[in-house]
């Protein structure tokens, strides 16, 4: 395969098809503009190093076939491979779900929308019929003053019902709203975060709110009712922490434990050169965990069929975590 490149006078260049247009509007002689009416070749660049062909199959599909082959060819020793469809689903066409909550108290479903910046909140018994595109929800949340933007991480207070909403890149501040906001309203409560914070949980017994950080490898952790510019109580970061591109977090009062899911996307801050992309993992740390500390212990590997595994949550009373697991599709 080979890119031509041509050069026209009068200060516009074209490669291929598209043309940049630099230099300031001049009138210029005839016999200048007849000079460029056509492009003039200048030089053929072999390029046959450099470019490829697109496969004929879709690369996402292609994985995807790829993942479910060595799921079903390779499950690890005691797994049950539940592919069973659902109760019932609730669907909308034009959302891209990022988090989930249920509310059992108030019989409600809330889900984090990423594509078009907005908190939907649903019965829990809501099912779109197979015909429909979409199910109504019961109220949205989102317009400029609610400042919901890539929202990702969720959490409702069991008590209050209170919503807590993490974003995820441009804004970054933790917006809190009372269970029965709608539309385009402020925030009851906002709390400055670190840049790229991504999943929440909460200790109600200690009254303790914990933020994973993607960017810097960190879980740090503030007063559940902190506002403001509240520093955090403590940070867990360093390289001891084998945080690797944290995103999901769970916490476990009664055994005094807390889980991180990893993407596997490490940075040493003690040496030069460049970063490495480990495996998936979920790190789990004592609950009261701080500074440059190492995990208790460490879940990771091909049996675990961790990958890209995002949102989290624990059974608090049987201890078993469920992990959104996004490359997988799947839950484990």
């Amino acid at each position: 395969m080979r890119t031509t490149s041509v050069s026209l006078a009068g200060g516009t260049l074209a490669i291929g098809l598209l043309m940049v247009s630099f230099g300031r509007e001049a009138t210029l002689p005839d016999a200048v503009l007849d000079a460029v009416v056509e492009p003039r070749l200048v030089s053929e660049v072999p390029t046959d190093l450099g470019w490829c062909l697109l496969p004929e199959t879709r690369l996402y599909a292609a994985e995807r076939e790829e993942s479910l082959q060595r799921r079903a060819g390779a499950p690890a020793a005691g797994t049950v491979d539940a592919d069973r469809p659902p109760i019932r689903t609730i669907s909308d066409n034009r959302a891209t779900y990022s988090a989930i909550a249920v509310d059992p108290t108030r019989d409600e479903v809330i889900l984090q929308d990423e594509n078009l910046f907005q908190i939907l909140v649903y019965g829990r018994g809501s099912n779109t019929p197979p015909k429909a595109s979409m199910t109504e929800p019961k109220r949205r949340i989102g317009g400029l003053k609610s400042k919901v933007e890539f929202n990702c991480g969720l959490y409702v207070d069991p008590a209050s019902g209170d919503i807590y909403s993490v974003p995820n890149d441009t804004v970054d501040t933790l917006i809190v709203f009372g269970r029965q906001a709608r539309g385009n309203v402020a925030p009851d409560r906002e709390l400055s975060t670190p840049h790229g914070t991504y999943g929440i949980a909460v200790d109600e017994t200690k009254q303790e709110m914990f933020l994973t950080v993607q960017h810097t490898n960190s879980v740090v952790v503030y007063r559940k009712t902190a506002a403001g510019k509240e520093k955090p109580l403590r940070e867990i970061v360093g390289n001891a922490t084998k945080l690797e591109d944290p995103h999901g977090i769970a916490v476990d009062p009664a055994r005094k434990l807390m889980f991180v899911v990893n993407y596997g996307n490490a940075k040493t801050t003690s040496r030069t050169g460049p970063g490495t992309f480990e495996l998936p993992s979920i790190s789990v740390y004592p609950l009261d965990a701080a500074g440059d500390v190492a995990p208790l212990r460490v879940i990771k590997g091909a049996q675990t069929q961790l990958n890209w595994p995002a949102g989290m949550t624990i059974d608090p009373e049987e201890g078993i975590l469920y992990v959104a697991n996004d490359g997988g599709d799947s839950v484990l």
